[in-house]
């Protein structure tokens, strides 16, 4: 290859092909599809308007052995979009983090988020560590725009943070 300059025609070694690699993000979604003779367990364009309606429709959640933490992301007529489970963990514990909970509920456009939760033990008490979550994972979706309607810990009976003034 060669250039024309000043002093007339250069050999000019050919340049190397460079290639840069970038990570990029696509949203994926998977629809599952469930057929079950349950016909009533999530009707399509049901509003969830109260804990106890969430309650029966999670119960099942009472019987396993580790803690499930799921976040409903509702649009904007409180209609679930997404279920996602954001963490399982041990006896009585699971870990969350307002990075991962927020950053699904983003890809699914959720106007709202409804947290569940369960307890194998059986009492829905909150602990400490459930009360500090829920108040910094309101705070977060505050920040960036999606409520947390309520957070409903699961076990023989439930506790809504949001019928006890907590949310």
């Amino acid at each position: 290859m060669t250039i024309d300059t000043l002093f007339g025609p250069e050999e000019v070694p050919s340049p190397k092909p460079r290639t840069i690699k970038l990570k990029t993000i696509k949203a994926v979604y998977q629809t599952m599809t469930v057929n079950d003779t349950i016909t009533d367990y999530l009707k399509p364009n049901t509003r969830y308007t109260s804990a106890s309606q969430v309650y029966d429709t999670f119960s099942f959640l009472r019987h396993e052995t580790k803690e499930h933490f799921i976040a409903l992301h509702l649009d904007g007529k409180n209609r679930i979009v997404c279920c996602d489970m954001v963490s399982t963990g041990s006896l009585n514990q699971s870990i969350v983090h307002p990075r991962e909970l927020f950053k699904t509920a983003l890809l699914s456009s959720a106007a709202a988020v409804l947290l569940i939760h369960n307890h194998p033990t059986g009492d829905p008490t909150p602990s400490t560590e459930d009360l500090t979550i829920t108040r910094r994972l309101q705070e977060a979706g505050d920040l960036i725009g999606i409520r947390v309607l309520d957070h409903i810990v699961i076990g023989d009976s439930y506790y809504s943070f949001a019928e006890r003034g907590h949310i």
